[in-house]
């Protein structure tokens, strides 16, 4: 039987073979420098050993070209490893303006995936090959961590707040999810499966779906059920921040601080709405802490992030 020896997983993100080669780069450079160390210690300490032949006449008691060299060559080569691994860090977070958003729950020990038309999945996440995908994550009950090795990407899922992460992936095919961060007895079976499909199986298969009504949707009859249209809403009489358009917007606050809209600013909002007052209004807005779920959280959230209250007639 031919085998094939893979010195690393398949890569299978757009992202894969960029940290493949900062990470062999890294390896060679480091492995290379510790080589030459190593190599110098032995030839030096059987050239110069006790006894030796060696010529220690006229040694020299200055070597500040030597000196300078070994300081300032492995400076400047580890500084460009730096910025090359900076850079790359950097697009983790540079999110394309057309990548397709799934919200992930995670709790002990299963995966439960929504996408934005509503259709779930447990443990198991489906998306078309070339599509930028964001995933929107939060933890149930403790920390775990979203790990895909051949996408190379893996985030910590934390109770509280949200955290993101973002992948193109460019070949079809079932790749492994793991949880990478200890979180119980059954930890070891919290696994799942990464499905990548041609765009139009995925869109075939997405639709599949369609008859729950989509997170948008689900999110304005929610926005509406918890009374938050009684106060935000633009004809009424209780003074309250605008919500229209609010992801991604500047909110100034009443302590003189500043702030870009997203998801966990949302999610404060309605869970600790003390925590940042909008300026000009006043913190009169009750918590909704325990009384409502995740799954309805991120429901409001992406209503809000599509259209704003006074669009929801535009939303299926």
């Amino acid at each position: 039987m031919n085998t094939a020896f893979h010195l690393l997983p398949a890569a299978a993100s757009s992202a894969a073979n960029r940290f493949d080669l900062l990470m062999l780069t890294l390896v060679l450079l480091t492995g290379t420098v510790a080589f030459a160390v190593a190599f110098l210690i032995v030839w030096f300490s059987i050239r110069y050993r006790k006894g030796s032949r060696a010529d220690r006449s006229h040694a020299p008691t200055t070597g500040r070209r030597i000196e300078v060299a070994w300081v300032i060559v492995p400076l400047m080569l580890f500084l460009c490893v730096y910025a090359w691994a900076a850079y790359d860090y950097l697009q983790l977070y540079r999110i394309p303006s057309n990548a397709m958003p799934v919200f992930v729950v995670a709790k002990q020990w299963m995966w439960k995936l929504e996408h934005g038309n509503g259709r779930r999945e447990i443990s198991e996440l489906h998306v078309p090959v070339g599509q930028p995908v964001r995933l929107v994550m939060t933890s149930q009950d403790v920390i775990h961590s979203f790990f895909v090795p051949a996408f190379r990407i893996k985030q910590d899922v934390l109770p509280g707040r949200y955290t993101s992460i973002w992948f193109t992936p460019t070949q079809p095919g079932e790749f492994t999810l793991f949880c990478a961060e200890y979180c119980g007895t059954e930890h070891s079976v919290m696994r799942g499966r990464i499905v990548v499909m041609p765009p139009a199986e995925f869109s075939r298969w997405l639709a599949q779906g369609a008859g729950h009504p989509g997170m948008a949707a689900r999110g304005f009859d929610l926005f509406r059920q918890f009374g938050c249209s009684g106060c935000h809403a633009s004809g009424s009489a209780v003074h309250a921040p605008d919500l229209n358009g609010l992801l991604g917007r500047t909110v100034h606050l009443q302590d003189g601080r500043s702030l870009v809209a997203d998801e966990n600013y949302v999610r404060d909002s309605i869970l600790l709405p003390k925590k940042d007052v909008a300026a000009g209004y006043e913190p009169i807005m009750p918590s909704f802490a325990g009384q409502i779920s995740e799954e309805d959280l991120m429901a409001i959230i992406e209503f809000l992030r599509q259209t704003g209250e006074n669009d929801a007639a535009r939303i299926r």
